[in-house]
């Protein structure tokens, strides 16, 4: 039998039904055939008859339990009723029944009176710990031993899109506009539940010039005195396949929602409240932040579970190539960036431009122009983590936009786009910065946006 022949139902009770829904896609994801009334009644059916069809024509049948839900009457027992004489009626030794505990929970004491079976009989599995989806892979590669599938080529839905227009600025080295542009960028949303949505933008494929030629950064080295901005040499083309990138960095918000997903673990508890500007009236719109690289990795993961979309943290190549958005200029507004444009120290300066306000803390995101991209807070506010490993210069970079892991400090990885205490130069659209601090820091301007692939592999 092969994995897509080996039908599993999920009995569960309505109040378990989002971490159901979520066991669903993960078994889905691994190959199998899962059976649950949500994704799989069609509206018009009479669910009376056709449930004990989809037990009976099972394979596998799964009782999902949790503490909100063990004592709870009704067709859920039914379901497990029916599912005890299926288990009598199969061969001796055979696991057809398995009672999954999505927390810590009692088994409930629940009897097939006939045949004097009760569900307390079955050895469970706790899928709340850290190994459980593995252990119920165990358990049906021990009973079903699946046929090796040929491999399929993945089918890619492009998601719907939708349109936003807004508006770009350019300054010239005083700061002062000179020019004020309309542009419209295509974008989806997903949903993370509660209202909390998360605004991907189509990111065009392109070829660009990463990093700064050595003459500029000779210059840049001499006007603020730090070596570090040899870090950006040596100047490569790369060009970048499309993708789509988070509109704002992850908020507070959007943190919590997935955060206080526990059922969507995969290696480790988040923090559901980690920034240390978390209790400002508009914190919830204001960047996440104090999480270090490890907490986004899970994020990601988490929400690629809920999404059944692949999500990750964006390599160095595609934070600068869309930072820059087509500009070749020091920042994506033109020779300077001013206070009113994003949320840094402007007490201090970069070009020619007046000093401005030092807020002295994060705002709330999309406060500031976007660039042509129609991404915002790309310079400022919080850095954002990167994929790759840290390298001091480009040399051996790969050029096809890739994440750079190979022969790098694994204990390590690059911010980019500077914060709301940091200086103009380190805002800069090519900044790399810095390699000494480590990815388990977490610190009041650590945070990260996210990108995922141009389509959907279900």
């Amino acid at each position: 039998m092969k994995k897509s022949e080996i039908q599993i139902f999920l009995a569960h009770a309505s109040e378990d039904k989002p971490a159901v829904l979520a066991l669903h896609e993960r078994l889905k994801q691994a190959g199998y055939k899962p059976w649950l009334d949500k994704k799989d009644l069609i509206p018009g059916q009479n669910w009376r008859s056709v449930i004990p069809k989809a037990i009976a024509d099972s394979q596998l049948f799964i009782a999902c339990l949790s503490q909100r839900s063990i004592s709870k009457q009704g067709f859920v027992q039914r379901e497990f009723k029916m599912a005890l004489n299926q288990y009598a009626d199969r061969p001796p030794n055979s696991i057809y029944l398995i009672p999954l505990r999505l927390d810590e929970c009692d088994i409930p004491d629940l009897r097939q009176e006939e045949y004097g079976l009760n569900l307390r009989d079955l050895h469970w599995l706790d899928y709340w710990k850290e190994d459980g989806f593995e252990q119920l892979e165990r358990a049906i590669t021990h009973q079903f031993n699946p046929e090796p599938e040929e491999p399929k080529k993945p089918v890619i839905v492009t998601p719907p899109l939708s349109v936003f227009n807004f508006e770009i600025v350019r300054v010239n080295a005083k700061g002062e506009q000179i020019n004020k542009e309309s542009k419209q960028s295509q974008y989806f949303r997903e949903d993370l539940g509660n209202g909390i949505t998360l605004e991907m933008v189509a990111i065009p494929g392109g070829t660009f010039t990463m990093g700064t030629e050595d003459e500029e950064i000779e210059k840049l080295v001499k006007k603020f005195n730090w070596e570090g901005f040899r870090r950006e040499r040596p100047q490569h083309e790369v060009t970048v396949p499309s993708f789509f990138m988070g509109k704002y960095p992850i908020t507070q918000a959007q943190w919590k929602a997935i955060a206080s997903r526990t059922d969507l673990k995969v290696k480790q508890d988040l923090d559901f409240k980690p920034a240390y500007f978390k209790d400002r009236p508009d914190s919830d719109r204001r960047p996440v932040e104090q999480v270090n690289w490890y907490d986004a990795i899970e994020f990601c993961a988490r929400l690629s579970k809920l999404t059944v979309r692949e999500y990750l943290l964006h390599s160095e190549a595609e934070w600068e190539y869309a930072c820059r958005a087509g500009t070749t200029t020091p920042f994506y507004f033109g020779e300077t960036i001013t206070g009113e444009l994003a949320n840094y120290n402007a007490s201090n300066t970069y070009a020619d431009e007046p000093n401005g306000e030092y807020r002295n803390e994060t705002t709330r995101v999309g406060q500031f122009p976007p660039n042509a991209f129609g991404l915002y807070d790309m310079h400022g506010n919080v850095r954002e983590w990167c994929a790759d490993t840290w390298h001091d210069n480009y040399d051996g970079a790969p050029t096809d936009g890739s994440v750079w892991i190979e022969n790098g400090n694994d204990n390590r990885s690059p911010l980019r786009g500077g914060s709301w205490g940091y200086n103009p130069t380190y805002c800069r659209s090519a900044i790399r910065y810095d390699y000494y601090f480590r990815r388990v820091n977490r610190i009041n301007n650590y945070g990260f946006r996210v990108v995922c692939g141009a389509g959907r592999t279900l």
